[in-house]
């Protein structure tokens, strides 16, 4: 991964280049931001140019062995640790090392912006949570007690290093504290406050905003063959996430489906037209869950737009202008007297079908909770 292949950050990438010119590297760097923020291109792209046999100014050369391997995630002197689990193949005491061809498939697939649900897909856990078990602590013990084998630096980059099992944190607080030699630990994790502090203490902490829209706009022109006016929808949607536009240019027909399927939806629960809710509710339920994820991601955009609306803070407001229209259209019918129910509705209707809950019990109860919502003016509660 070169910098340069990388949008935006620009400040970023020169003070991580500056500590390799400098010979000022910390042992372990915490890149902490937000999903679709290129933290974990980033960290990548700064191992390689550590690693890098003839490193340039601005990036690393690119050519070179070391950065050949980079480019395959197959360096010697590479180590990767992130959130596994138990699965058909895997029974038990999973570790990282048993679904490094997965791994590698996978952040090429992500375009190096991995995303945690995806890759819980990717592996099969199916409801399981993933964790960074205690197996990838001895692991790491293992592999780092080891020279390395062709570069200066032994590099161990940890994904969503939040989610550390409860037994593995505190043997890798000793690792940090009594690092071996020429060992780089990057660490990379989306919420702090779900890290122990311990650990945070002992990190030095690279913080990586959202990509403006400017920065946004042109990488996705450049890399997908999407129109000015696609790009700039999803720009106007993604808040600065790249996996949020990337998503959205793959799924500009789902955008627009989701967009009137929830249209029609609030029209009969308006109308309480229950034979035809009934008809609605059998043919999505037949969709796939994926598909279904989909929606309720879509109404929950909704949701939180209609929030932005009803408070006065429009120019805050990410849509497409088809979605802008339709907003606005429904703003009368989703207010302060429900708009928050409706959130908790959706944030909970997502939930259960993640987890392969009955499509149909959980569209039809939201329904029958969406006629009586759908009536409420903004002096009103729930009854």
């Amino acid at each position: 991964m070169l910098f340069k292949e990388i949008p935006g950050h620009q400040d970023i990438k020169e003070k991580l280049i500056q500590t390799v010119r400098d010979s000022r590297i910390s042992h372990a760097q915490l890149f902490l931001g937000p999903e679709g923020s290129g933290k974990f291109a980033l960290a990548l792209a700064y191992a390689q140019y550590i690693n890098c046999k003839a490193p340039q100014p601005d990036d690393s050369c690119g050519v070179c062995p070391s950065c050949i391997k980079y480019r395959q995630l197959a360096h010697p002197d590479l180590h990767f640790m992130y959130p596994v689990n138990t699965t058909k193949e895997i029974k038990k005491k999973p570790k990282s090392l048993d679904f490094i061809k997965a791994w590698r498939e996978f952040v090429l697939e992500s375009d190096y912006f991995p995303v945690l649900n995806a890759w819980y897909e990717k592996i099969g856990i199916e409801n399981k949570q993933g964790l960074i078990q205690t197996e990838d602590a001895r692991e790491v013990m293992r592999i780092l007690s080891f020279k390395s084998y062709e570069s200066e630096y032994k590099i161990m980059i940890i994904w969503m290093a939040e989610k550390f099992h409860h037994t593995v944190a505190p043997r890798f607080l000793k690792i940090l504290e009594e690092p071996p030699d020429k060992t780089l630990f990057l660490l990379i994790a989306e919420a702090q406050d779900k890290m122990i502090s311990t650990i945070i203490s002992r990190t030095q902490i690279v913080k990586i905003p959202r990509l403006d829209d400017q920065n946004l706009f042109e990488i996705l022109i450049n890399k997908t063959g999407s129109t000015e006016k696609e790009v700039r929808d999803a720009v106007a949607v993604a808040n600065g996430n790249y996996v949020v536009a990337h998503r959205f240019l793959s799924e500009v027909d789902t955008n627009d489906v989701n967009m009137n399927l929830f249209r029609d939806w609030m029209r009969l629960c308006y109308k309480k037209e229950i034979i035809n809710i009934e008809k609605f509710v059998s043919e999505i339920a037949g969709k796939r869950r994926e598909e279904l994820k989909s929606f309720f991601l879509f109404a929950l955009r909704v949701v939180r737009s209609e929030m932005l609306i009803h408070y006065q803070n429009e120019a805050l407001v990410r849509s497409s202008k088809e979605e802008e229209e339709f907003l606005y259209k429904l703003s009368p019918y989703m207010n302060a007297a429900n708009i928050r129910q409706f959130a908790e509705a959706f944030d909970k209707a997502y939930y259960y079908i993640e987890r392969n809950a009955n499509p149909s019990i959980t569209f039809m109860d939201l329904s029958l909770k969406a006629i009586r919502l759908l009536k409420l003016k903004p002096a009103e509660k729930v009854g």
